[in-house]
């Protein structure tokens, strides 16, 4: 990896894509004759599902994309074709908007093409970015990017909202796995690999097989403290500068051409806490002046709304301070901000110069892409090629980045690699789970509704274990509830987180980093190996994650440990390094190295690597010194090789950490006998969130409207003491938190027989599973499907309902740190009142 050098101050940066005269002339020229609505309308970018071909002509919108979990026409398996066609028909009423005037612009399509073209069904879909960092291969990278920019153009778009440029510094933090790395070193690497690989050279991006890239987001969202998703990133400007921008420095200098804006904020060197999005220090006069960055500067996913003095319906301060294009989720919000807007500028509160910088930026990327000059997106060279998503040559590097990707921990007893000819026992939660191999940001949003179906040519482990040893020789049982593990030469066990995303797989403050404490699933996996050491079996364990994990138990009961990391939808590249070839001897062989350490103890969550380059590096607020019980069980760049080379740390076995509280982060139990939630508790808000929507009060006066629920007030006893919540269809979260976030013991009430309890009236029993539990920590803790129990219940009647709160601790629920006590959610439809929500004990 390149060596990085301090830095001081801010750079100033080279583009490899360079100002052009020409363009520059030719974008002022457009800009001169434009209309303050057709500015504005350049920057705002709606969601596909959200926007339509007359919106484009009656608002002059520029662009849009298509979200996680958006299809042409809603269909999940649409072809290259469809792509083509659906993005095809906005560029065609873009070009019919203009049509009356002196010029055009050409509409340009986004798209979340994080590891390959991942929203679209038969892509080519590649290791997330923690995967590849372990490869420490900067070549790999630029290939990857290639083929990706190949598939995203037979679909006809283009745009991708990849790299991920983040320096993760917290293993709490949900993306962990969007970083290549805890080191700059790799990151800034890699950043420039990416870019390069999508965009090409200023020739190439202008032809039908590159894309625009966007480096993502802007900046220190890897350093929040707590690893809190979305939260504040407390460091000083040199740290910022050193550690969280260096991927950004490296994308700019290949020529990026859009930056991307974090959701989070920064405090540091004496400066308050401020949302990026709303910092002009940091998007003007650093990213825009200093380093002076020529390109797109983009919101996160209505990010605008959350900076102080903006709301969903006016993004005034983030325009001001330097955010050139909004992405706004609803139909009501962007056209709300359309208009809000173009009203500021006439009024003089957005200057005329600011909105003229951002549009300039736009006409000036897609110029770059050529886009003036090419055919509609259906007629493009490669456009509509459904061969090309998943073609055999990107196939074949998707296969060869698992290989590289994984990291070997542990090897004892020369058992790897494995004869084709040995009797194998698969087994492990994760053995036939595709989802714990492909993670987030596959198909949909949090990749936790696909299946083998949405993935043509998808193979899990066990799937790929058996394919090539032969069925007569493989068992697979998951949970060993069939087979006799001591008939078997060797296990292979699977183990591995549940697949999230952002918002989703942050692990909370009180909790613990260790694998088994996390869900009572991953606790089973602990239990399987042990059954297994006992059985006197081999064992080689491979395990799935976003994020290195607390595992030393599971590691020292394998005889090989592989951290496989999220490799993907086929997981024969596992099975090329884990077994031998046809002849018998070893085909390939182990060359992943850690790009983050691995911690040795269940609280370690930010033993990170001291970056070589900052004189006297200071730990932040938030990090830990990588010293003592916090030093790493397996540092930065540790991997074994089968023959011999690479790390060692001995054979072990490696001390277990006692699990012990950390009294710092108990909570005080709830005494008393009884604890009103809702709705109209002193102690608790409502909220609620979905799968493409931040948590928003519910206003429980005068109701909530939104495309994913409804609340409007009820009355059960005469007066308006109840909520109706009307669930629409979309994955949605209704609940109640504690003010500030102030968490509650409640095992004193499991152990007084206690219960949750609330009046209910089913009107529209749920369609699908409707699950009840107590807290907001998805996908770490579990909840009880209730649905079954509503649909019992008499339509249209006030019923009152309990759950023993045992039933809810039995299920894998922590009840020791509670700060949302009562939550509802659903992927269906439903129509629930609810009133009276409270916790009841037995009396002492």
């Amino acid at each position: 990896m390149h060596h990085l050098d301090y830095l001081p101050t801010w750079p100033a940066l080279r583009s490899d894509i360079g100002i052009d005269p020409v363009v520059e002339e030719d974008i002022r020229h457009i800009l001169a004759q434009m209309t303050v609505e057709e500015k504005v309308g350049q920057m705002i970018q709606p969601d596909l599902d959200e926007l339509t071909a007359q919106d484009v002509r009656d608002y002059r919108i520029g662009s849009a994309l298509n979200g996680a979990g958006r299809w042409p026409e809603g269909d999940r398996r649409a072809d290259a074709g469809a792509w083509a066609k659906t993005v095809g028909g906005f560029w065609e009423a873009a070009d019919e908007a203009y049509r009356d005037r002196p010029f055009r612009i050409p509409f340009m399509w986004a798209s979340d093409a994080v590891h390959g073209h991942n929203n679209v069904y038969g892509a080519t879909l590649f290791p997330h970015n923690i995967g590849l960092g372990a490869a420490r291969d900067p070549g790999l990278i630029r290939r990857i990017g290639a083929a990706t920019a190949r598939e995203i153009t037979a679909t006809g778009m283009d745009w991708t909202y990849a790299p991920t440029v983040a320096t993760p510094r917290n293993l709490r933090w949900g993306r962990c796995y969007e970083g290549y790395s805890e080191d700059p070193e790799i990151v800034h690497t890699y950043a420039r690999e990416m870019v390069a690989g999508l965009q090409g050279d200023a020739q190439s991006l202008r032809t039908d097989s590159r894309v625009v890239s966007c480096i993502k987001h802007w900046v220190g969202d890897g350093g929040t403290f707590d690893g809190e998703d979305r939260g504040t990133t407390r460091c000083s400007e040199e740290v910022l500068r050193n550690v969280h921008a260096r991927g950004f420095f490296a994308g700019i200098e290949a020529g990026a051409q859009s930056v991307m804006v974090s959701y989070s904020s920064w405090e540091g060197d004496g400066r308050t806490e401020e949302k990026i999005h709303g910092s002009r220090y940091l998007i003007t006069d650093v990213l825009k002046s200093t380093l002076g960055f020529d390109g797109i500067v983009i919101s996160d996913w209505d990010a605008y709304a959350f900076v102080e003095g903006c709301s969903t319906r006016d993004a005034g301060n983030v325009i001001k301070a330097g955010v050139d294009l909004l992405i706004i989720s609803t139909r009501e919000r962007w056209q709300a901000v359309y208009r809000t807007t173009v009203g500021q500028v006439e009024s003089g509160h957005i200057p005329m110069s600011r909105i003229d910088d951002a549009v300039l930026r736009v006409l000036r990327v897609k110029k770059r892409a050529g886009l003036w000059e090419k055919p509609r997106p259906q007629e493009r060279s490669s456009a509509g090629r459904s061969s090309v998503l998943g073609c055999q040559e990107h196939r074949a590097l998707a296969r060869e980045a698992v290989r590289k990707s994984l990291v070997l921990l542990k090897h004892e007893n020369a058992v790897l690699p494995l004869p084709r000819t040995a009797k194998v026992l698969v087994t492990g939660g994760a053995a036939d789970a595709i989802q714990k191999q492909t993670g987030g940001y596959t198909v949909t949003w949090q990749g936790d509704d696909i299946g083998m179906a949405d993935l043509p040519g998808s193979m899990t482990l066990a799937g790929a274990v058996t394919s090539l040893v032969g069925p007569d020789r493989c068992t697979v049982d998951p949970y060993l509830e069939h087979a006799d593990p001591s008939q078997y030469d060797v296990a292979v066990v699977a183990v591995g987180e549940n697949t999230y995303a952002e918002m989703f797989g942050t692990i909370r403050p009180w909790r613990t980093i260790g694998y088994a404490d996390l869900h009572p699933h991953y606790a089973r996996d602990l239990a399987t190996l042990r059954t297994l050491r006992n059985a006197g079996v081999k064992i080689v364990t491979v395990m799935f994650s976003g994020r290195p994990l607390y595992a030393t138990e599971e590691i020292n009961l394998s005889d090989a440990f592989v951290a496989a990391w999220l490799p993907g939808p086929d997981a024969r590249g596992i099975t090329d390094l884990l077994f031998a070839g046809a002849d018998g001897a070893q085909a390939h062989d182990f060359q992943g190295r850690l790009a983050f350490s691995w911690p040795r103890g269940r609280r370690s969550v930010a033993a990170n690597r001291v970056p070589r380059h900052i004189p006297g590096y200071r730990v932040p607020p938030g990090e830990q010194e990588p010293t003592g019980r916090n030093a790493p069980l397996f540092p930065y760049g540790y991997g074994l090789a089968l023959d011999g080379t690479g790390d060692t740390l001995g054979v072990g076995p490696h001390p277990l950490e006692p699990d012990e509280a950390d009294e710092s982060t108990k909570a005080p139990p709830v005494t008393g006998s009884s604890l009103q939630v809702g709705p109209d508790a002193a102690l608790y808000t409502f909220l609620a969130t979905s799968i493409d929507n931040p948590p928003r009060p519910i206003d429980t006066e005068n109701g909530f409207e939104s495309p994913f629920l409804s609340v409007r007030r009820v009355g059960r006893l005469g007066h308006s003491d109840g909520l109706s919540l009307t669930f629409k269809g979309i994955k949605t979260f209704a609940y109640a938190q504690s003010h500030g976030g102030t968490r509650s013991d409640f095992r004193d009430f499991v152990a007084r027989d206690g219960r949750l309890t609330f009046f209910v009236r089913v009107v529209e029993p749920p369609t699908g599973s409707f699950y009840l539990t107590c807290h907001d920590d998805f996908p770490q803790q579990p909840a009880v499907d209730i649905s079954a129990r509503l649909r019992a219940l008499p339509s249209g009647k006030w019923e009152p309902f309990e759950i023993e709160l045992s039933e809810l601790f039995g299920a894998g629920i922590d009840l020791s740190y509670v700060d949302v006590p009562f939550l509802l959610y659903t992927q269906g439809r439903a129509c629930l009142e609810i009133s009276d929500v409270r916790f009841v004990a037995r009396s002492d």
